[in-house]
């Protein structure tokens, strides 16, 4: 922040351009408010940091967010939508309802201590969940943002009401699909979107594209005899030891992840980016010896800019599928993970989100993130430099510029690029999406990833980046509030561009009634006489018949 030239109501600082920006009583008091909590939330952070829990088993990390809000007045749904890690916590009486969300599932395979070398968090496995898009700190800055715009609120008597939703599993897109299918987002005046990356800016034109999962389940239950033996002949020796099995559900898993890429050229002609990966599910036979593996389960996330493209990459699977499940004796299924929606833009909001940024400048880095910056460039092989981290993580890259870099990459008819399911909050309310720099190693890419994980449970390193978000949404949330011909503005962009949108996306995807797939066996810890340890659940629910 600049220097304060006054303290009427309204202050006077200069913002990060060098020009006189003004800052109401109402936000100043937000931003006090965020640096007297900052200890209690660093610490905080920490521990959902710790938890790493993956999607869908953010049990712990849930619980603590609602503990949280309860004490700090909020009434709280907890297991919102039928998801037992999901949560919506309310402030307020009356006035606009803004709002924000937290995440806070991790990433199995990516553990990693905040050191500058290579190793798991102390006592976990190597291939357990880590945090790499930093979700401990989205949700911990989305967090400061509702606890400092309550403090304003209630000090300066504002109306506003603010929803702070708890949503798990963004790896697989998951919630807030959900969420919005069920109507938690219909009654939002605005909402805001935040996500840690390398760089600080807000999204303008470029948004998200549409995010689909599907899980296959194949059972073999051996009701149609795979070999019939011939009319009278003998038992063979030691019996089934040595006959026939079916082919079996781990057949139809290796015939289902080799065919579908076989069939990826045919699902859409190759013009724009459209990814189709898959991941196997839990419930490994192992110990059945020779016996037919029973079941199977795998899991399709589809990516792509276009409902058309989705709609036909999930047909050519299901065909593949079936055909499979008749080569191995299985009977197949399929199950909804998530449909979400490519992200409607809303220029008003963008503009304001920026405003705000640029009344904060960029955020900065203490001299232990860049001491650890140096040691990570020496243990990568490089020789340490003054800063070890890329230009864009000290500077405010305006939306304009960050639409063109995207646009480098894409086609012209390509309106959006990867997934987030924020996107959805984006079809029920005016909503911005904004980034705050994490530092990131100017390095080249590869096998620096762990190094750059490292950083998000090193308070020097990742605290600036959640604190400039709760700033930041604080802020923005105000001007929305107290600024009733900004909120009324982006509320008719928002309406006009809906209503100008394709009217198979104007509704959610998924039904009312959806249920969420969080009975599938999902990566998870459990408590065993062993320790708390990886289990792999399962359920009976698979889906529908394909």
């Amino acid at each position: 922040m600049g220097q304060f030239v006054n303290t009427l109501l309204t202050l006077q600082v200069v913002g990060c351009q060098g020009e006189l920006v003004t800052i109401r009583q109402s936000q100043q008091t937000a931003l006090d408010s965020i640096a007297k909590a900052e200890p209690k939330l660093s610490q905080f952070h920490l521990d959902i940091w710790a938890n790493s829990e993956p999607a869908w088993r953010e049990y712990r990390s849930a619980d603590a967010y609602v503990s949280l809000l309860r004490s700090e007045g909020f009434d709280v749904e907890a297991g919102s939508g039928g998801m037992p890690t999901a949560f919506h916590a309310t402030w307020g009486d009356s006035g606009p309802d803004i709002g924000l969300y937290a995440e806070y599932d991790a990433t199995p395979g990516y553990t990693q201590d905040a050191v500058a070398h290579r190793v798991p968090r102390p006592g976990t496995h190597p291939w357990a969940p880590g945090f790499t898009d930093a979700h401990c700190a989205l949700g911990v800055g989305a967090l400061t943002g509702a606890l400092a715009l309550k403090q304003a609120l209630a000090q300066h008597r504002l109306p506003g009401r603010i929803h702070l939703f708890g949503e798990p599993a963004e790896k697989v897109c998951g919630s807030k699909a959900v969420h919005a299918a069920k109507g938690y987002y219909d009654q939002l005046d605005a909402a805001i979107s935040y996500h840690p990356l390398p760089f600080t800016t807000v999204l303008k034109d470029v948004l998200n594209c549409l995010h689909w999962g599907v899980v296959f389940t194949f059972e073999c239950d051996e009701q149609d005899p795979w070999v019939t033996p011939p009319e009278g002949g003998s038992p063979l020796p030691w019996g089934p030891h040595n006959s026939v099995r079916s082919p079996g559900a781990l057949d139809a898993l290796a015939l289902m992840i080799t065919s579908a890429k076989s069939a990826k050229e045919n699902m859409f002609p190759q013009t724009g980016l459209w990814t189709v990966n898959e991941a196997v599910l839990g419930a490994s036979f192992a110990t059945a010896d020779n016996l037919a593996q029973r079941i199977s389960q795998i899991h399709y996330a589809i990516r792509s800019p276009l409902i058309d493209i989705q709609e036909q990459i999930v047909q050519i699977l299901q065909r593949v599928a079936r055909h499979v499940a008749g080569l191995t004796n299985c009977r197949v299924s399929m199950r909804w993970v998530t449909r979400t929606r490519p992200g409607l833009k809303n220029h008003g909001m963008t503009d304001l989100m920026y405003r705000s940024l640029r009344e904060l400048g960029p955020a900065t880095f203490g001299e232990e993130a860049y001491e650890h910056g140096r040691q990570l460039e020496r243990e990568l092989g490089h020789e340490p430099s003054a800063d070890p981290f890329i230009g864009m993580a000290h500077v405010i890259t305006p939306p304009e510029q960050w639409d063109a870099e995207q646009r480098q990459a894409l086609p012209p008819w390509q309106q959006c690029v990867g997934a987030d399911d924020y996107t959805e909050y984006t079809w029920h309310t005016p909503t911005v999406r904004f980034h705050t720099a994490k530092p990131t190693l100017n390095v080249e890419p590869g096998l620096e990833h762990w190094a750059n994980n490292s950083m998000n449970g090193l308070p020097a390193a990742i605290d600036p980046a959640w604190l400039y978000a709760g700033q930041a949404i604080a802020l923005t949330a105000l001007d929305l509030i107290e600024e009733p011909a900004a909120l009324a503005s982006v509320r008719e962009e928002f309406l006009r561009r809906r209503d100008e949108a394709n009217p198979r996306l104007q509704q959610p995807l998924l039904p009312a009634d959806f249920a969420p797939p969080t009975d599938l066996p999902w990566p998870q810890y459990v408590q065993t006489n062993r320790g708390y340890e990886w289990c792999l659940p399962t359920t009976t629910n698979f889906g529908d018949p394909i």
